[in-house]
């Protein structure tokens, strides 16, 4: 069967689907990285919400998906940006996410890490201690909850801070409070534009050392940084000027084959979105690594990355509308309804080639039944056969 799919201009294009999934299963836990997906959560397709009610979300399909990744060996970012965090579902929403998620880990045995930001500060500008507080807040939740912690940026402190001086004083004294090593986001402006300047800085070398000051000072209270600059050769840089024994995880969804297989003088481990639709495939090239193979590894992931620059191509911050769309064909859902309505944040051109190449990379369990979603969805925008 041959589906007609839009291209950016409007023309339509022939597409035979594939029909035979690649066959993957899980296996061996992972031995040479550290791999989380960030995963996303469902929405409850039949709640009557606005994009500006409090997040709806299915929890049954939520949970479902989450041990969908445990199952393959990956761990669980969770109420991470993917999740729609600041975009769809506020800090109500993501505590209870997290707390339904880490008892999910607990009983499945899978690795969870979750973000604790400042999204409960709503009501316009913030003071330091504002911040701090509200950090603290989040920081109890996911510790009471048994995860790892994952300090991610906030808009807030964006917003307030005044120079590197404010955020190696919030920054320290979350540090020094926290009862387990974390995880630092550097999480860019590509995928929130209200984090411009972050560490004091819109000079990424300037803002740099100011993260590394803030991981110098409590390097015992660091597990790890997680990047997303999507700038490879920057990553290098900075996971080679870590203290020993903190880790580098990569967030960048353009270049992380390269990243995770490394080089002579160190590699990254990962916490990426776009190990939520390659979840099976991402866990495979793992263990291949695991034994070794550089290239096995390189050759199963970076046919993926075309999927991925397409699907975080600009506005990177809608990238979460390809990740849910690519989970309803993939059968992990039973619809394509987003948290804020974000479905629509993305257009039927760009769906229809995050199909193509997901299709061509056999990421779909059942190729046929995302083959008759796909025609579904163009038969809804009054594509006809």
């Amino acid at each position: 069967m041959i589906l007609r799919l839009p291209d950016a201009h409007g023309a339509l294009r022939a597409y035979e689907p594939r029909t035979e999934p690649l066959a993957l299963t899980p296996g061996a836990p992972f031995t040479s990285r550290t791999v989380f997906s960030a995963a996303h959560v469902v929405a409850d397709p039949y709640a009557d919400t606005t994009p500006d009610s409090p997040a709806a979300v299915d929890w049954d399909a939520t949970l479902a998906f989450r041990r969908h990744l445990w199952a393959h060996g990956l761990g669980v970012a969770e109420a991470m940006d993917t999740a729609q965090r600041g975009m769809g579902l506020d800090w109500a929403g993501a505590a209870e996410l997290i707390r339904r998620s880490a008892a999910e880990a607990k009983a499945a045995g899978g690795r969870i890490a979750c973000g604790v930001g400042t999204d409960q500060l709503t009501a316009g500008p913030a003071t330091l201690a504002e911040v701090r507080a509200a950090y603290e807040e989040q920081l109890a939740v996911v510790e009471e909850s048994g995860a790892q912690a994952i300090l991610m940026a906030s808009r807030a402190l964006a917003a307030t801070a005044q120079g590197p001086e404010d955020y190696l004083e919030v920054y320290g004294h979350l540090l020094r409070q926290a009862a387990e090593p974390v995880i630092l986001h550097w999480l860019g402006p590509m995928f929130d534009p209200a984090l411009e300047g972050y560490w004091g800085s819109s000079d990424l070398d300037a803002a740099t050392d100011t993260f590394l000051d803030v991981i110098a000072a409590h390097p015992d209270k660091v597990d790890g940084i997680k990047v997303s600059l999507l700038d490879a050769q920057r990553e290098i840089d900075l996971r080679r000027r870590l203290p020993k024994g903190v880790r580098c995880y990569t967030g960048d969804d353009f270049n992380y084959p390269e990243l995770i297989a490394g080089d002579d003088h160190g590699f990254s481990h990962a916490l990426l979105g776009i190990f939520d639709p390659l979840g099976p495939l991402a866990a495979e090239a793992v263990r291949v690594l695991d034994t070794g193979d550089t290239d096995g590894f390189r050759a199963l992931l970076d046919p993926t990355v075309e999927l991925s620059r397409h699907l975080f191509q600009s506005p990177t911050r809608f990238y979460k509308t390809g990740v849910v769309f690519l989970a309803w064909l993939a059968g992990h859902q039973s619809h394509f309804t987003m948290v804020g309505g974000l479905q629509s944040a993305r257009s039927l051109p760009h769906l229809a080639r995050a199909y193509e190449l997901a299709d061509r990379l056999g990421l779909f369990p059942d190729p046929k039944l995302a083959e008759d979603r796909m025609r579904t969805l163009l038969h809804l925008y009054g594509v006809t056969p």
